[in-house]
């Protein structure tokens, strides 16, 4: 089912409220005059509310899947349904907000 692309100003969170960030978007890709991300970039995570004593806060995030057709130098680009765990806790890693105008599947 098509979902949108996510890009670099795309807002992410943790379950906690941490926000994430991709380590390296793709700049040769953009939607909206911003880089596409594809799935093996790691996304780091800043602000978990999660104690340490419960696994600590949410640090990184790596993404499971990607879109199957649509790919940027061979690399799927992730989708706003994407799934993503956060590291270590285990938890889910959300897309809150993306852009509007791409999608892919």
């Amino acid at each position: 089912m098509p979902a949108y692309v996510l890009h670099l100003g795309a807002t992410v969170a943790c379950v906690h409220g941490g926000q994430g960030q991709p380590t390296a978007p793709n700049p040769r890709v953009k939607v909206m005059g911003q880089p596409v991300v594809t799935q093996p970039i790691p996304y780091t995570i800043a602000g978990c509310s999660n104690p340490p004593t419960n696994l600590g806060p949410c640090v990184t995030a790596n993404w499971l899947t990607g879109s199957v057709r649509v790919k940027v130098m061979g690399q799927p680009v992730l989708l706003q349904t994407s799934p993503a765990i956060c590291l270590p806790t285990g938890t889910p890693l959300n897309v809150l907000v993306t852009q509007l105008r791409v999608k892919a599947q």
